[in-house]
């Protein structure tokens, strides 16, 4: 085990609280004025990870804090004065969700990126839905309720993540050349969605206290960042909030598109290399 003086992680802690806190500012400003943002509150609204819970750092499995007070912090346990995650408990609870997370991470690495989806499920959300059933609805729609839906019948919609089909509507589910289910998850899922790469998000936060809290806080930044294509490749005009829209509709705008999720692959990529580097240690104390 690697330990770490006060000095060191008290450092370490102190730099994650200020990270957490410069990125999540305007959300908690938001909290109390009880004004909301369709694209930076999405990260807690959707995700069930509280600006709390991200503050409170953690070093990741292996790593012994010195002098640390984690008495009341789940999953961990102090001997001779220095404090660590208790694998043994953690596995005890988690060990069934670490492979099944672990398992969708890897299938997900190593398939091919599709490219040809250009956002259209923001889109299929709003297939012949009247103006209460527009889920951000108040901000207009920068082609109109039916130029919306020609968009959308007049494309090949081909979105292979279960948690944006779940909200397709009934009208727009039949015109998706896939159908995915839960139980398909592991086998569909593809690096190039951009749903497949925010949630590198859920599923490092779902690993703590196993996984260090930079590499939830670098997923967390990736998920912010791919937040802002997906809303302004949406059918939602937000050039009052400074998001320029990237037209798929158009020739141009979806080689935008494509751009942008090329580098987002990328990104998500590394991530899942990481936290399957991160929790490799845990599948061997689970078979021993």
């Amino acid at each position: 085990m690697k330990v770490l003086t006060p000095d060191e992680w008290q450092r370490f802690e102190a730099e994650h609280i200020i990270r957490v806190d410069a990125a999540t500012v305007g959300h908690r400003t938001r909290r109390v004025t009880a004004v909301s943002h369709p694209v930076e509150d999405f990260l807690f609204t959707y995700y069930a990870n509280s600006v709390t819970a991200l503050r409170r750092w953690h070093p990741g499995a292996g790593v012994g804090l010195v002098h640390a007070d984690r008495e009341a912090w789940r999953f961990y346990r102090t001997d001779g004065g220095v404090a660590a995650v208790d694998l043994d408990a953690y596995l005890t609870e988690r060990g069934v969700r670490v492979a099944t997370i672990r398992r969708l991470l890897a299938a997900t690495l190593d398939r091919p990126a599709s490219f040809g989806c250009f956002g259209l499920h923001e889109w299929a959300m709003l297939h012949h839905v009247d103006q209460a059933g527009v889920r951000h609805h108040d901000w207009p729609l920068r082609l109109g309720r039916a130029g919306t839906d020609a968009v959308v019948e007049s494309h090949q919609v081909t979105c292979s993540h279960v948690d944006a089909f779940r909200f397709f509507t009934p009208t727009a589910r039949p015109l998706n050349t896939l159908q995915p289910t839960r139980e398909r998850q592991t086998e569909l899922e593809q690096p190039g969605c951009l749903h497949a790469g925010m949630d590198c998000y859920k599923w490092a936060y779902q690993l703590v206290p196993a996984v260090p809290s930079e590499l939830v806080m670098d997923c967390f930044d990736l998920a912010r960042d791919i937040r802002v294509l997906d809303m302004r490749a949406s059918p939602y005009d937000l050039r009052a909030l400074g998001y320029e829209p990237v037209p798929i509709e158009t020739r141009e705008g979806k080689a935008a598109y494509v751009e942008a999720q090329r580098a987002f692959t990328q990104r998500s990529q590394e991530l899942r290399r990481r936290l399957l580097a991160a929790t490799a240690a845990l599948v061997t104390r689970s078979a021993a």
